[in-house]
């Protein structure tokens, strides 16, 4: 059975907190699992989320500030020791190749894993294409360079039952006529409906701009930064973040179907707060304001 769900590792933003860990997610799509953003300490979360170096694909770095890479080295390291049977790839800004460098061989370990390294360069772009989505990337601001990354399930067609039995298509028949867009003068168009595939997007650090509004758009769900709360906007602009009522705005104007808020800075010790604002900004789908160690399922797939 396919699952997909976000497992969100850690929220703080520059420092961990008594209830924050630093940044971790790992996104489930499918049997294929991409952890985003592993700051320090997320090694351990993962054992308390009850996620196993063998569940991560691919890695997923926005920009090299280490709330958002220090826990590269350790779960590197795991993924070595636990010999994952797969490779794994890694995304990061290329212009912080000397980090990822320092970071993957941090200290001494014996290498057992194919670690194949696809940094992104430029304005972003498509980063890898498989049977089940495309993730691109497309370029933030930050003052240091940074990434937010987007996967896209191809459209496909669901097929009608109904529509099936009236014209007599049952059994393997049904795959043949999925295969082949056509049976025995009946078209797939006749006997399905188009289905939309699923978006997911991950925005870390950065201002307002046209990157954010890329990512977003005609997401299912979206997974954003909101470090600071409106009234401290100028804060937030002059450090390159974001505030809730910006993240929950971009995600109205968007149409974004499930908006999870993160990384959130330790001056604040209400996370209700975050809720309030991102309602008043107008957002009305589903909302969460993240906490360490829960799962988000992505919203079912639209018809």
């Amino acid at each position: 059975m396919s699952v997909r769900e976000l497992v969100v590792l850690g929220t703080a933003s520059q420092v961990p907190t008594r209830h924050r860990n630093h940044n971790g997610y790992l996104l489930r799509w499918d049997g294929q699992g991409i952890l985003f953003d592993p700051g320090e300490g997320t090694q351990r979360q993962m054992l308390r989320a009850g996620v196993a170096a063998h569940d991560i694909d691919r890695i997923c770095v926005t920009h090299f500030h280490g709330d958002h890479s220090l826990g590269l080295a350790g779960v590197i390291q795991r993924i070595n020791l636990d010999q994952v049977p797969h490779p794994v790839t890694a995304h990061y800004p290329a212009s912080g190749q000397h980090f990822f460098d320092r970071l993957r061989y941090a200290t001494a370990y014996r290498e057992t894993v194919e670690l194949a390294e696809a940094p992104v360069t430029g304005t972003g772009g498509v980063l890898a294409t498989t049977p089940t989505y495309t993730l691109d990337s497309h370029r933030l601001s930050h003052p240091v360079e940074s990434y937010g990354y987007r996967l896209t399930e191809p459209d496909s067609r669901r097929m009608l039952p109904a529509l099936l039995k009236e014209h007599g298509i049952s059994g393997p028949d049904v795959g043949r006529l999925q295969r082949e867009g056509a049976l025995g003068g009946v078209t797939l168009e006749q006997v399905s409906e188009h289905r939309r595939g699923q978006r997911f997007a991950f925005v870390m650090d950065t201002r307002l701009c046209d990157g954010v509004y890329a990512l977003a758009e005609g997401c299912d769900m979206l997974t954003i930064e909101s470090t600071f709360l409106d009234e401290d906007e100028k804060l937030a602009t002059d450090h390159g973040h974001l505030t809730a009522g910006q993240a929950a705005r971009v995600a109205r104007e968007s149409g974004v179907r499930h908006l999870v808020l993160t990384h959130f800075s330790q001056r604040y010790s209400d996370p209700e707060l975050f809720e309030t604002q991102a309602r008043a900004a107008g957002f009305d789908g589903e909302l969460t304001v993240a906490q360490d160690l829960i799962r988000v399922p992505l919203p079912p797939r639209r018809h």
